[in-house]
């Protein structure tokens, strides 16, 4: 602004014709990275035929081919070179000298001449835009290309973020799997023989029970069943302790997950569950049981988090040399704050869960190299997705 100022302030020959676009074309300069409608490709050329306009009634009205304001040709010229290529920068280059040669069209030529200095003075001067429109789109290039590299360094820095996020994460759920691991096989183990124990003494009580004490034989029935119940947890509760030695063997995933969906559907009935494998994963190796024992939990969640009726989606797709397997519905959904909880042990919301099934399938998955995520909006249901290398390291034993 203060450069058109000085400009209008220190030119005798501008009159009040010329003022008033010397004027409109400051502005324009002045509010153009200001106007988001002017960032878009069409805006930029809006705004550069914009300019040439002005430009030339300035010159137009100041003294034509003569004027000392050809100069705010450039304006246009290297707004054009740092928004669009070379080529671009060629074409309104061309167009901007054949504004300012055009006044040769107003000469009366039967008056005037052109001498060979002046020839060579309108030469030098159409160059001259040329040369600056190029010498801009080369720096505006360079400006691109650094931008560029540090859009790209800026992704790789927050992709490398989120990498040491969710390491960080599954290190901090492997410290609390191993640490409740070691108190949950010990205290297991201490509850398996009172079980029995107990177990024991019931069915001896309902046998020396007479037929006509049917009170004493259903309370007899009650602690046989609520022991079994209760053996059952405790098995739970050993499976999760216990180190995982995978079996790996080369199978066909998609026959996998038709077997954990055929019991998923006996367990929850009344749920239609759609298939949506990707042809091209080829057979694998994992170990085929805790894998459909995986599944089976994923697909019962998603059915049970959804409405009688609803329906369930499981699909499969390659991605380079990894498996993806998403179980996706359409049920309540995961609040956000439980998002970071629903891998740990023993949480649950469920009233009667245990909350023991999703730890047992992380740690299943994390045992195959794999990774599972999950993403979900309240209202709207839940993603759950398994990534599984196919050509999995060798596992060791979990201790």
């Amino acid at each position: 602004m203060l450069l058109f100022l000085t400009l209008a302030a220190t030119s005798e020959i501008l009159d009040s014709l010329a003022m008033a676009p010397l004027a409109t074309l400051g502005l324009v300069q002045l509010l153009e990275p200001k106007i988001p409608a002017l960032a878009s490709r069409r805006g930029r050329i809006g705004s550069i035929l914009l300019k040439l306009v002005l430009g030339y009634m300035v010159i137009g009205y100041t003294g034509g081919i003569e004027s000392h304001f050809w100069l705010l040709l450039l304006l246009p010229v290297v707004t054009a070179a740092a928004t669009f290529g070379l080529v671009g920068t060629l074409v309104f280059s061309i167009v901007a000298s054949g504004f300012y040669l055009s006044f040769l069209l107003y000469i009366n030529w039967s008056q005037m001449t052109v001498e060979g200095q002046d020839l060579s003075e309108l030469v030098a001067r159409v160059a001259f835009l040329a040369m600056a429109g190029n010498l801009a789109n080369s720096l505006a290039e360079d400006l691109r290309v650094q931008s560029e590299k540090h859009r790209r360094t800026a992704e790789h820095l927050a992709e490398a973020n989120r990498q040491v996020l969710v390491a960080h994460e599954a290190v901090r759920r492997s410290d609390k799997l191993a640490a409740l691991g070691q108190l949950t096989a010990g205290l297991a183990h201490e509850l398996r023989n009172p079980l029995g124990t107990i177990k024991a003494s019931a069915e001896m009580l309902n046998l020396q029970l007479s037929a006509e004490n049917e009170v004493a034989r259903e309370v007899a029935g009650f602690i046989s069943t609520e022991v079994d119940r209760t053996n059952s947890l405790v098995t739970r509760f050993l499976q999760f302790a216990r180190p995982l030695r995978l079996r790996l063997e080369t199978a066909d995933l998609a026959h996998l997950l038709d077997r954990a969906i055929a019991e998923a559907e006996r367990e929850a009935p009344g749920i239609a569950v759609y298939r949506n494998y990707a042809p091209e994963i080829p057979p694998f190796a994992f170990d085929a049981e805790l894998m459909e024992r995986v599944f089976y939990n994923l697909v019962l969640n998603a059915a049970q988090a959804t409405a009688h009726g609803g329906t369930v989606t499981v699909k499969t797709r390659a991605e380079g040399r990894i498996a993806e397997i998403a179980v996706i519905d359409r049920g309540a959904g995961i609040d956000a704050a439980q998002m970071k909880d629903i891998f740990n042990p023993f949480f649950t919301t469920k009233p009667e869960g245990v909350g023991l099934g999703l730890a047992i399938v992380a740690k299943i998955v994390d045992e195959h190299g794999g990774k599972i995520a999950v993403e979900s909006e309240p209202g709207k249901g839940s993603i759950f997705c398994v990534s599984l290398p196919m050509d999995p390291a060798p596992s060791k034993p979990t201790e």
